[in-house]
Protein backbone atom coordinates (compact mmCIF):
# COMPACT_ATOMS: atom_id res chain seq x y z
CA UNK A 1 0.00 0.00 0.00
CA UNK A 2 1.23 3.51 -0.84
CA UNK A 3 3.08 5.13 2.07
CA UNK A 4 1.04 8.33 1.65
CA UNK A 5 -2.19 6.37 1.95
CA UNK A 6 -0.89 4.60 5.08
CA UNK A 7 0.16 7.93 6.58
CA UNK A 8 -3.25 9.40 5.84
CA UNK A 9 -5.00 6.42 7.44
CA UNK A 10 -2.81 6.64 10.55
CA UNK A 11 -3.43 10.37 10.84
CA UNK A 12 -7.15 9.86 10.37
CA UNK A 13 -7.23 7.17 13.03
CA UNK A 14 -5.33 9.44 15.41
CA UNK A 15 -7.79 12.25 14.83
CA UNK A 16 -10.75 9.95 15.40
CA UNK A 17 -9.18 8.72 18.64
CA UNK A 18 -8.57 12.29 19.80
CA UNK A 19 -12.09 13.25 18.76
CA UNK A 20 -13.61 10.56 20.94
CA UNK A 21 -11.40 10.61 24.00
CA UNK A 22 -12.92 13.66 25.72
CA UNK A 23 -16.62 12.84 25.66
CA UNK A 24 -17.77 13.59 29.20
CA UNK A 25 -20.37 11.33 30.74
CA UNK A 26 -22.58 11.47 33.80
CA UNK A 27 -20.55 10.49 36.85
CA UNK A 28 -17.17 11.59 35.47
CA UNK A 29 -14.91 13.67 37.70
CA UNK A 30 -12.39 16.14 36.26
CA UNK A 31 -9.59 17.56 38.42
CA UNK A 32 -7.75 20.61 37.05
CA UNK A 33 -4.59 22.12 38.57
CA UNK A 34 -2.67 25.15 37.36
CA UNK A 35 -1.51 28.71 37.92
CA UNK A 36 -4.34 31.12 38.77
CA UNK A 37 -3.95 34.88 38.52
CA UNK A 38 -6.39 37.20 40.32
CA UNK A 39 -6.40 40.61 38.64
CA UNK A 40 -8.59 43.10 40.58
CA UNK A 41 -10.50 45.96 38.99
CA UNK A 42 -10.83 48.68 41.65
CA UNK A 43 -11.87 51.55 39.39
CA UNK A 44 -15.15 51.97 41.29
CA UNK A 45 -14.75 52.49 45.03
CA UNK A 46 -16.09 54.84 47.69
CA UNK A 47 -13.10 54.56 50.02
CA UNK A 48 -10.55 57.03 48.66
CA UNK A 49 -9.35 58.10 45.21
CA UNK A 50 -6.17 56.37 44.08
CA UNK A 51 -6.68 53.21 46.15
CA UNK A 52 -5.78 50.04 44.25
CA UNK A 53 -5.29 46.31 44.86
CA UNK A 54 -2.48 44.62 42.94
CA UNK A 55 -2.75 41.24 41.21
CA UNK A 56 -1.32 37.96 42.50
CA UNK A 57 -0.72 34.44 41.15
CA UNK A 58 -1.11 31.22 43.13
CA UNK A 59 -1.81 27.52 42.57
CA UNK A 60 -5.42 26.97 41.53
CA UNK A 61 -7.41 23.77 41.95
CA UNK A 62 -10.78 23.08 40.30
CA UNK A 63 -12.80 19.90 40.59
CA UNK A 64 -15.84 19.15 38.41
CA UNK A 65 -18.43 16.41 38.88
CA UNK A 66 -20.58 15.68 35.82
CA UNK A 67 -24.27 15.47 36.73
CA UNK A 68 -25.16 14.60 33.12
CA UNK A 69 -23.20 14.33 29.87
CA UNK A 70 -23.45 18.12 29.48
CA UNK A 71 -23.95 19.55 32.98
CA UNK A 72 -21.28 19.69 35.66
CA UNK A 73 -20.75 21.23 39.10
CA UNK A 74 -17.34 22.77 39.82
CA UNK A 75 -15.64 23.89 43.02
CA UNK A 76 -12.73 26.29 42.53
CA UNK A 77 -10.11 26.63 45.27
CA UNK A 78 -6.54 27.90 45.56
CA UNK A 79 -3.63 28.52 47.86
CA UNK A 80 -4.09 31.89 49.64
CA UNK A 81 -3.65 34.95 47.44
CA UNK A 82 -1.59 37.85 48.81
CA UNK A 83 -2.37 41.34 47.47
CA UNK A 84 -0.52 44.61 47.95
CA UNK A 85 -2.83 47.55 48.61
CA UNK A 86 -1.53 50.81 47.14
CA UNK A 87 -2.53 54.45 47.38
CA UNK A 88 -1.47 56.54 44.37
CA UNK A 89 1.14 53.89 43.59
CA UNK A 90 2.65 53.63 47.08
CA UNK A 91 2.10 50.50 49.16
CA UNK A 92 -0.01 51.16 52.26
CA UNK A 93 -1.13 47.65 53.16
CA UNK A 94 -1.48 44.00 52.35
CA UNK A 95 -4.19 41.37 52.61
CA UNK A 96 -4.61 37.68 51.98
CA UNK A 97 -7.78 36.06 50.72
CA UNK A 98 -9.33 32.76 49.69
CA UNK A 99 -12.07 32.85 47.01
CA UNK A 100 -13.83 29.44 46.87
CA UNK A 101 -16.32 29.49 44.01
CA UNK A 102 -19.10 27.00 43.23
CA UNK A 103 -20.28 26.96 39.60
CA UNK A 104 -22.86 25.16 37.50
CA UNK A 105 -21.25 24.39 34.14
CA UNK A 106 -22.61 23.60 30.68
CA UNK A 107 -20.58 21.59 28.14
CA UNK A 108 -22.25 22.06 24.72
CA UNK A 109 -20.39 19.29 22.86
CA UNK A 110 -22.77 16.38 22.30
CA UNK A 111 -20.15 14.03 20.84
CA UNK A 112 -16.52 13.40 21.71
CA UNK A 113 -14.04 16.08 20.68
CA UNK A 114 -10.44 16.92 21.48
CA UNK A 115 -11.68 20.42 22.35
CA UNK A 116 -14.36 20.75 25.03
CA UNK A 117 -15.46 24.34 25.65
CA UNK A 118 -17.72 25.14 28.60
CA UNK A 119 -19.44 28.01 30.34
CA UNK A 120 -20.44 28.40 33.97
CA UNK A 121 -22.28 30.61 36.42
CA UNK A 122 -21.99 30.42 40.16
CA UNK A 123 -21.46 32.02 43.53
CA UNK A 124 -18.24 33.20 45.11
CA UNK A 125 -17.32 33.56 48.78
CA UNK A 126 -14.18 35.56 49.51
CA UNK A 127 -12.60 35.46 52.97
CA UNK A 128 -10.06 38.22 53.75
CA UNK A 129 -7.48 37.70 56.49
CA UNK A 130 -3.98 38.69 57.67
CA UNK A 131 -4.51 42.35 56.80
CA UNK A 132 -1.51 44.58 57.57
CA UNK A 133 -0.53 48.21 57.01
CA UNK A 134 2.64 50.05 56.05
CA UNK A 135 3.71 53.42 54.66
CA UNK A 136 1.09 56.12 55.17
CA UNK A 137 -1.12 53.71 57.13
CA UNK A 138 1.63 52.15 59.26
CA UNK A 139 0.51 51.51 62.83
CA UNK A 140 -3.19 51.38 62.01
CA UNK A 141 -5.48 48.34 62.02
CA UNK A 142 -6.92 47.45 58.63
CA UNK A 143 -9.96 45.20 58.27
CA UNK A 144 -11.73 44.00 55.11
CA UNK A 145 -15.14 42.36 55.34
CA UNK A 146 -15.77 38.99 53.71
CA UNK A 147 -17.77 39.01 50.49
CA UNK A 148 -20.50 37.02 48.72
CA UNK A 149 -21.07 37.57 44.99
CA UNK A 150 -21.89 36.05 41.62
CA UNK A 151 -19.37 34.69 39.13
CA UNK A 152 -19.28 33.86 35.42
CA UNK A 153 -16.86 31.52 33.69
CA UNK A 154 -15.54 30.51 30.26
CA UNK A 155 -13.18 27.59 29.77
CA UNK A 156 -11.86 24.97 27.39
CA UNK A 157 -10.26 21.53 27.79
CA UNK A 158 -8.00 19.98 25.17
CA UNK A 159 -7.43 16.26 25.48
CA UNK A 160 -3.97 14.72 25.33
CA UNK A 161 -5.33 11.19 25.73
CA UNK A 162 -8.28 9.43 27.34
CA UNK A 163 -7.58 10.92 30.77
CA UNK A 164 -5.08 13.77 30.62
CA UNK A 165 -5.97 17.23 29.33
CA UNK A 166 -4.77 20.83 29.05
CA UNK A 167 -7.10 23.47 30.46
CA UNK A 168 -7.54 27.23 30.21
CA UNK A 169 -10.30 29.14 32.00
CA UNK A 170 -11.32 32.66 32.94
CA UNK A 171 -13.75 33.86 35.63
CA UNK A 172 -15.28 37.25 36.33
CA UNK A 173 -16.16 37.60 40.01
CA UNK A 174 -18.25 40.10 41.93
CA UNK A 175 -16.19 40.79 45.07
CA UNK A 176 -17.22 43.81 47.17
CA UNK A 177 -15.78 44.50 50.60
CA UNK A 178 -16.09 47.16 53.28
CA UNK A 179 -12.90 48.83 54.52
CA UNK A 180 -12.28 49.77 58.14
CA UNK A 181 -9.17 51.46 59.59
CA UNK A 182 -8.91 51.53 63.38
CA UNK A 183 -12.62 50.70 63.54
CA UNK A 184 -13.64 53.64 61.36
CA UNK A 185 -15.78 52.71 58.35
CA UNK A 186 -14.14 54.15 55.21
CA UNK A 187 -16.71 52.77 52.74
CA UNK A 188 -17.02 50.07 50.12
CA UNK A 189 -14.35 48.76 47.77
CA UNK A 190 -15.34 46.95 44.57
CA UNK A 191 -12.54 44.51 43.71
CA UNK A 192 -14.41 42.60 40.95
CA UNK A 193 -11.40 40.64 39.64
CA UNK A 194 -10.83 38.74 36.46
CA UNK A 195 -9.29 35.37 37.28
CA UNK A 196 -7.19 33.51 34.71
CA UNK A 197 -6.05 29.91 35.11
CA UNK A 198 -4.04 27.63 32.85
CA UNK A 199 -2.89 24.15 33.71
CA UNK A 200 -3.40 20.42 33.41
CA UNK A 201 -6.33 18.17 34.17
CA UNK A 202 -7.17 14.52 34.78
CA UNK A 203 -10.48 12.78 34.12
CA UNK A 204 -11.54 9.97 36.47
Amino acid sequence: MNKKVISALVMGASLVTAANCMAYESGDMVLRVGLANVNPNTSNNTVVAGLDVEDNTQVGLAGTYMLTNNIGVELLAATPFTHDITLNGAKVGETKHLPPTLSLQYYPMESGSAFQPYIGVGINYTAFFSESTTGALAGTKLELEDSWGLSAQLGVDYSINDQWLVNAAVWRMDIDTNVEVDGADLGGLEIDPTVFMIGMGYKF
